[in-house]
């Protein structure tokens, strides 16, 4: 088993299997989420600065606390959908099961989201075109975005795999007699075992277990519930739909520099309507 020392973030990135291996078996699961709460958080904060620098320090202080809570705010909002859709198709995911797994989708959004900050800076720094820096920025995060959600899809698959290969496991387990059957002349399997005279049937052996939990080729049973990865495909669209009503909902994020600092603005609009706007902006000026 891989170890799991080390940031969560290398762990997520280099051996993502050791993180869908231990949310499976539930495992240390409270630390781990916890983990990627602190390092999700911290990322998400700095980029959130470097948002609202585009205004005032006001601003980036206020982006930098804001940008945390729209991500953990959306988690709270669609948590109970994704849980529900598991129970009603029948996957056995629990409610820390499910936090963790989102949990990191938002860990690599904050780090990859991150990473591009010096890039978003440079472009701050060094073109004077407030509506090219938020398409830029918008731009990150929905490439941020799009990276995260393939981790949650990826793992809820290998989940579903999991699931699969134990439900046949346990059927093969079953179909196997309980009692051995005494019989006069040749056992079962063919080798000769003989007890006070009577030759006794020796059982074949059940079909070992695979020694991991992710076997490299899962036996080709139960299709992975298919539904299930229907309906989560359906949640992240929900997701999205929701984390970007509640962003435009919380604006300022960026703050434009010809408007005065302000924690919220009025509820206008929408945030589809100001994107295309923007665009209409930098193409006109």
């Amino acid at each position: 088993m891989a170890s799991q020392k080390g940031l969560i973030i290398e762990r997520i990135l280099r051996d993502r299997d050791s993180i869908w291996r231990q949310v499976v078996e539930e495992r240390g699961l409270g630390r781990m989420t916890a983990g990627m709460f602190l390092t999700s958080f911290l990322c998400l904060a700095a980029y959130g600065a470097v948002l609202g620098a585009s205004n005032s320090w006001e601003q980036a202080i206020s982006s930098a606390v804001k940008l945390p809570l729209l991500f953990l705010a959306t988690l709270l909002i669609c948590l109970p959908t994704l849980y529900l859709f598991n129970l009603i198709f029948g996957a056995r995911l629990g409610m820390l099961q499910a936090i963790t797994l989102i949990m990191v989708c938002i860990t690599v959004i904050a780090v990859l989201a991150l990473a591009f900050a010096p890039i978003s800076l440079f472009f701050l720094i060094t073109a004077d075109n407030y509506a090219f820096f938020k398409l830029l920025n918008v731009a990150i995060l929905v490439l941020s975005a799009f990276v995260g959600l393939r981790f949650l899809t990826s793992g809820m698959a290998r989940l579903n795999e999991y699931q699969s290969a134990a439900a046949v496991q346990r059927d093969a387990a079953a179909a196997v007699p309980t009692s051995p059957a005494l019989v006069a002349g040749t056992p079962v399997d063919g080798t000769p075992a003989v007890d006070g005279g009577v030759a006794v049937a020796v059982l074949p052996k059940a079909p070992p277990v695979p020694s991991g939990l992710f076997p490299a080729q899962p036996a080709a049973v139960a299709t992975g519930r298919p539904a299930s990865m229907t309906l989560l495909y359906i949640w992240i669209a929900l997701f999205g739909f929701v984390g970007t009503q509640l962003a435009w909902t919380l604006r300022p994020f960026f703050g434009s520099p010809d408007q005065p600092f302000e924690y919220f603005r009025d509820i206008e609009g929408t945030f589809y309507a100001d994107i295309f706007r923007t665009i209409g902006d930098l193409f006109s000026g």
